[in-house]
C-alpha cells in the first residue's frame, strides 16, 4: 500500500468504529432509557451499515478509487451451498457438543417458551391452546432460518461484509500474512461490538458466567472463527454476496438451541449451546483454524 492508502486504511477503522459505536451507544440509550425497543432495532441495523460507508468515503473520496469489491455473482456452487447452510451445520454440532459435556442442561419442557411467551400460559396450555411445543418452535423457526432467512437477512448483512471481508481482510492478510491477518481481523470485528455487549448484554445477557470479560473474550473467539470462514468463502468465489448470506444465514439461526434449556440456564449462555459459546463454537472454531493451516501448508 502507498503512504496515503495506509492513511485511508486508518481512516477506514476511525469511520467504521465512530459512527458504529455512536449508533450503538445511541441505540441502547433509548433503549435503557426510553424502553423504545424500536429505535434500538433501528440503531443496529444503521450500525451495520457503517462498515459499507466507511469503505464508501475513504475509497471514492478519500482516495479516489474504485471500491474494489466484488459485486458479480460467480463462485462454484459448492461454496454458496456452505455459505447457506454451513452455519446450521455449525449451530447444530455446537448444541451437540454442547449438551454432551452438559447433559442435564438439554431441557425438552418447554420452560424456556413458557418465559418467552410472558409466562401467562404453562407449557401444555402452549401446545393445547397455540400449538407450540419445543419441537414445533424448531421445526418452524428452524426451516425459516435454514430456507429462507439467509436470502433476507443477507442485505443488512452485506453492509458489515462490504467493509470486513471486502476491504479489511485483504489489507491485513497483506500486512501480517494469512494467519495473523484472519486474528487480527476477528478480534477487530469483536471488538466492533463490545459497547453493545457492556451497554445492554448483546449475545450473553448481562448477568452470565464470567460477566463481562468472559464474554467479550469469548465473543472475539467466536468472531476470528467466523471470519475466517467468511473471509474464505469470499477468497474462493471473489463474490461478496457470498459471505453475506453466510452472515445472514448465522444470524437466523444461532439463537435458535436456546429453546433446549431453561431460563436459569441462561448464566451459562458463555459457554452454550449456541454457536457463540466458548464449548459450542469449537467445531466452528477447528475448521476455521484447520482451513486456514491447510492454506499455509499450501501456499509454502
Amino acid at each position: 500500500m502507498s503512504a496515503k492508502e495506509k492513511q485511508g486504511f486508518s481512516l477506514y477503522f476511525l469511520i467504521a468504529f465512530g459512527l458504529a459505536w455512536l449508533c450503538q451507544v445511541g441505540g441502547c440509550m433509548a433503549l435503557l432509557q426510553q424502553k423504545n425497543a424500536v429505535l434500538y432495532q433501528l440503531a443496529l441495523i444503521a450500525t451495520m451499515f457503517c462498515p459499507l460507508l466507511a469503505v464508501l468515503l475513504v475509497q471514492k473520496v478519500f482516495l479516489r478509487q474504485p471500491v474494489g469489491i466484488g459485486w458479480k455473482v460467480q463462485g462454484k456452487r459448492r461454496f454458496w451451498l456452505a455459505a447457506w447452510f454451513g452455519p446450521a451445520v455449525f449451530t447444530l454440532l455446537g448444541a451437540v457438543l454442547y449438551f454432551a459435556v452438559f447433559p442435564s442442561r438439554l431441557d425438552f419442557s418447554g420452560s424456556w417458551l413458557v418465559a418467552a411467551y410472558g409466562g401467562e400460559m404453562d407449557a401444555q396450555t402452549l401446545r393445547s391452546e397455540l400449538g407450540v411445543s419445543t419441537l414445533s418452535y424448531l421445526l418452524q423457526n428452524g426451516l425459516f432460518a435454514v430456507i429462507l432467512a439467509p436470502a433476507i437477512n443477507m442485505f443488512p448483512a452485506l453492509g458489515e461484509e462490504v467493509g470486513w471481508r471486502g476491504y479489511m481482510m485483504p489489507r491485513l492478510k497483506e500486512r501480517f500474512g494469512l494467519l495473523n491477518g484472519r486474528l487480527l481481523g476477528g478480534v477487530v470485528w469483536g471488538v466492533w461490538h463490545w459497547p453493545l455487549m457492556l451497554l445492554v448484554g448483546y449475545e450473553y445477557g448481562t448477568n452470565y458466567l464470567g460477566a463481562p470479560v468472559l464474554g467479550i473474550v469469548v465473543w472475539c473467539v467466536v468472531c476470528f472463527a467466523l471470519n475466517t470462514l467468511l473471509d474464505l468463502l469470499y477468497e474462493k468465489t471473489g463474490c461478496i454476496w457470498v459471505p453475506a448470506i453466510a452472515h445472514g444465514a448465522f444470524n437466523a439461526i444461532a439463537a435458535l438451541p436456546q429453546v433446549l434449556i431453561t431460563p436459569a440456564d441462561a448464566y451459562y449462555n458463555v459457554l452454550g449451546p449456541m454457536p457463540i459459546g466458548l464449548i459450542s463454537v469449537l467445531p466452528m472454531l477447528a475448521v476455521a483454524v484447520g482451513l486456514t493451516l491447510h492454506q499455509m501448508k499450501q501456499e509454502q
